[in-house]
């Protein structure tokens, strides 16, 4: 049985396939052709060339995005002497001041001031960091938790937390007083609940290198005095071309008012999309604007979007030495994230040779369906099979011999063989006679 398998192995070394062309002459198989090619020609002219432009040369966008903000916001917070009362400008709630394509605006903060290194209570929220005598602290002095504030000194002290009033604490040596975050959660509103009438003023230059055009957001036909009392409307032909951006505006246009993520914080993603059609007119050329929430606000645990900062400075004392202080800051807010995206076409014969010549390749596919509903699928594909395929034995074709073949049909094919050469040598003497007399 192996060496029958081997000699069909090598049987297929001497074998040829070429095309058969076989006419149809069917009303069901021909429409579905028809159908077939029609679809296909649809799909190349209508979606590829026509609606996906594949008659166009494309370029992605390259761009620089600067940002500036204005507003000011009064907070009166008497009764917190952390926050007191104070005019909050850019330069107090736009941390850092520039960032690469983002910005980032404090809604909220626990501001903790006059911060010095010196000994203190631990924050009485941190586990393991109650005591009721020294002899506890004493056994973790030296030590620090990856949550607390400072190395323990081995005493324990009362905590100077309000509500943590009469409780002992570890004392520890670092930055003090500790930060105490309750004094956010007695809040009735963000300390900058007016931060979504702030306004953000982008400025967003673009190129699309390979065409040689150059773009910015800056709307052409108008002068600096619109400039400077237009804002963005997304809903006013002329004011949806308008760069400066109203804080508010930008949330409601992600689905979601401004309070709601104030208090918490968030990401916000601001996305400048330039899709351009270069064969009409550059002055088309001009951006669209979307946003969107990027973090969700319904998670139960690390909601929202916050970090620390903090403004140090040195006082001299009295006795002529120097003191270095801090006000640290743990601030919430709204981080905006500028995306600018966007594709610029331009009419080219290469693209649109290339999208022809697939689609001719692709009606090849009409073909194979239609072989396959003939062979596989018709009532007459038996009819059909044998038509199409026709298995034609040269004189010299290489055959299998199978062992286990009758001996009678062994004799037969030998016989039959021993004719053809005698058919061949008769054949080959005729043909010499001829030539001899002629």
């Amino acid at each position: 049985m192996s060496s029958s398998v081997v000699r069909s192995a090598v049987s297929v070394f001497f074998e040829y396939d070429t095309p058969r062309i076989a006419h149809i002459r069917s009303k069901k198989v021909g429409l579905i052709n028809r159908l077939i090619q029609l679809t296909i020609i649809g799909y190349i002219i209508g979606f590829v060339i026509v609606y996906r432009k594949g008659y166009q040369d494309t370029d992605k966008v390259q761009s620089a995005v600067t940002t500036k903000l204005k507003g000011i916001v009064f907070s009166n917070y008497s009764d917190i002497p952390s926050l007191g009362v104070r005019t909050w400008d850019v330069a107090d709630y736009v941390v850092p001041p520039q960032e690469s394509n983002a910005f980032f605006v404090m809604t909220n903060v626990v501001v903790t001031p006059s911060q010095t290194q010196t000994t203190c209570p631990e924050d009485p929220t941190i586990d393991g960091i109650q005591c009721d005598s020294d002899a506890y602290c004493e056994g973790l002095k030296g030590k620090s938790s990856l949550k607390g504030n400072g190395p323990i000194t081995g005493k324990c002290v009362d905590s100077d937390f309000p509500k943590y009033n009469g409780t002992k604490v570890c004392q520890i040596y670092g930055w003090c007083p500790v930060e105490n975050v309750d004094v956010l959660k007695s809040l009735k509103e963000p300390v900058l609940q007016d931060a979504g009438n702030f306004t953000v003023f982008i400025k967003n230059n673009i190129e699309f290198p390979k065409f040689g055009v150059s773009r910015r957001n800056l709307p052409e036909n108008e002068d600096d005095e619109y400039l400077s009392k237009c804002q963005y409307d997304p809903n006013d032909a002329r004011d949806k071309f308008c760069p400066i951006f109203k804080l508010d505006t930008i949330v409601h246009g992600a689905g979601i008012e401004f309070k709601d993520i104030a208090a918490e914080g968030g990401v916000m993603q601001i996305v400048i999309d330039w899709s351009c059609n270069l064969d009409h007119s550059i002055s088309n050329c001009v951006p669209s604007y979307t946003f969107r929430r990027l973090d969700k606000g319904d998670f139960k645990i690390s909601r929202g979007f916050n970090f620390r900062y903090a403004n140090q400075y040195g006082v001299i004392q009295q006795d002529g030495s120097f003191k270095l202080y801090r006000d640290l800051y743990k601030a919430y807010g709204v981080r905006f994230l500028v995306t600018v995206q966007g594709t610029a076409g331009k009419f080219s014969i290469v693209p649109l040779l290339l999208n022809i010549g697939s689609g001719l390749a692709l009606l090849g596919v009409a073909t194979i369906i239609c072989d396959i509903v003939v062979l596989y699928f018709l009532k007459a594909r038996h009819f059909y099979r044998e038509k199409k395929y026709l298995d034609i034995k040269g004189p010299d074709a290489f055959e299998v011999l199978n062992e286990e073949d009758d001996p009678e049909v062994s004799r037969s094919r030998l016989a039959g063989s021993l004719q053809y050469g005698q058919n061949e040598i008769a054949l080959s003497g005729s043909t010499k006679e001829t030539k001899e007399r002629f």
